[in-house]
């Protein structure tokens, strides 16, 4: 496994659920701010790691050590064993900003990691997602494949030069087309699973360092929008256990 770019990020990430009808009105709005990512369109494929009794989400719900999560994903479309992906770890303060820490790696060698702390083809090096890893397996034991979630995914950031307002490295995510599926664990097997958020609902998700800047909150004004906490790996658990319909 390998250091890509940034291995941790710290943000504060505040989440909407927005009617698919109004998301046309919506971006065109946002666009006048922010502009589309280098690789705007992607697919996300996730698998999130747990123990038997799915104690990692059960605490995060009930906002315990972090609110931690470890997951596995990929924007490779159609994923194989040698598909390259990333092993990131998840976690909020007590201020709840997130911090995440990632390095990248192919599937095959995360899944041996997560297993037996080793890997195929090289060695961990980043000491402090070791550390946090180290940690999060001695609390919880066995870790391994628990939930797949997918999505599609639009990206937008924020223009380089904006007259009149100070950059605050702004970044907007969409995400249309959830589904999760709590059997066939696995990258490998096609696209399939249950509804993750509801027909015609999609998940805008707004990153920044720090407060949102006038302009993202009079769009969000306009739109009647409010913050939600939805998780999707939360989501997808108590759907799973027949806690949400």
């Amino acid at each position: 496994m390998v250091r890509e770019f940034e291995t941790s990020f710290k943000r504060i990430e505040t989440k909407y659920i927005v009617a698919a009808e109004e998301l046309s009105a919506l971006l065109a709005d946002l666009k006048e701010y922010l502009a589309e990512d280098d690789f705007p369109r992607s697919t996300i494929t996730n698998i999130y790691f747990d123990n038997q009794d799915f104690q990692v989400i059960r605490d995060s719900i009930d906002r315990k050590n972090g609110r931690e999560k470890v997951r596995m994903r990929t924007y490779v479309a159609h994923p194989t064993a040698n598909s390259r992906v990333f092993l990131e770890l998840k976690k909020k303060d007590k201020e709840g900003v997130g911090h995440k820490y990632r390095i990248a790696s192919d599937l095959q060698s995360v899944l041996q990691f997560m297993e037996n702390g080793r890997t195929t083809n090289a060695t961990v090096d980043d000491k402090e997602l070791i550390d946090e890893l180290t940690s999060l397996k001695k609390r919880y034991t066995a870790l391994s494949p628990k939930m797949y979630i997918y999505y599609e995914r639009y990206s937008l950031k924020e223009k380089h030069s904006l007259e009149g307002y100070p950059q605050t490295k702004v970044r907007v995510t969409i995400d249309q087309n959830l589904i999760y599926r709590d059997y066939d664990v696995t990258m490998l097997e096609d696209r399939y699973g249950r509804d993750l958020v509801g027909e015609g609902k999609v998940i805008m998700e707004i990153k920044a360092p720090g407060e949102q800047p006038v302009w993202l909150q009079e769009i969000i004004k306009k739109y009647e929008l409010e913050p939600t906490s939805f998780s999707k790996y939360g989501t997808a658990y108590r759907k799973s256990q027949g806690i949400l319909q």
